[in-house]
């Protein structure tokens, strides 16, 4: 299964991230932690991409995909969740190239959709307990401005190609989980039955209100 994450800061990529890892035995490719990483080594790419993420700015094209094609490389034959790019129209373009090359492009792109002032308060909450910078609310804000402005118009692409998952991401993380993973199981099974069969983007998002929060 390969899957790549498409949300608003503090939607719960990195969370929903480890849930469908653990489940398929794939990777989880999270370019955020490998920067942080980065910067707490004082690595000389973490020197380099420090004050862009203390500011919420995206950091450059070049060296975020040359992270994530490495990490591929290593995932081939496994699948992957990727959690984290694309973040620009441009991305997801070179991210869809890097896939092709190693034979690994999507099976699907998982939108985690929640209400902005719901991620201002779960992100200004992670940055009172953990200390990080890019979680001020300033900061959030920018970020969110970013993500409508570069990263939103994303979603319309992978819809026209037909992978596009919208699953509501409001609900507590357990319930959020349980609905991807039968999401993503059902499309498993049918891009392991037959690739060529025509796809169109699933709607999830109505699940919580249709059927109530439980289960």
């Amino acid at each position: 299964m390969k899957v790549l994450m498409i949300a608003p800061p503090g939607a719960g990529k990195g969370t929903q991230g480890v849930v469908i890892a653990g489940h398929f035995g794939i990777p989880h490719i999270a370019t955020g932690d490998l920067l942080r990483d980065h910067v707490a080594r004082a690595t000389p790419l973490g020197q380099q991409v420090q004050h862009l993420l203390d500011r919420g700015e995206l950091v450059p094209d070049e060296i975020v995909l040359e992270m994530v094609r490495e990490a591929m490389e290593q995932a081939r034959g496994a699948g992957y969740v990727i959690d984290g790019i694309p973040r620009t129209m441009e991305q997801a373009r070179r991210l869809y190239e890097i896939g092709l090359e190693l034979d690994m492009t999507a099976d699907v792109a998982l939108h985690l959709q929640v209400e902005d002032a719901e991620l201002v308060r779960r992100l200004s909450q992670r940055g009172a307990e953990q200390g990080r910078s890019d979680d001020e609310e300033d900061v959030v804000r920018r970020r969110l401005e970013l993500y409508y402005e570069v990263t939103h118009p994303i979603l319309e692409w992978y819809g026209e190609r037909g992978i596009l998952v919208t699953v509501d991401a409001m609900r507590p993380a357990d319930q959020v989980g349980r609905h991807i993973l039968t999401a993503l199981e059902v499309m498993k099974q049918m891009t392991e039955g037959n690739r060529d069969l025509p796809r169109r983007p699933v709607d999830l998002s109505g699940l919580g209100a249709a059927f109530g929060t439980q289960g």
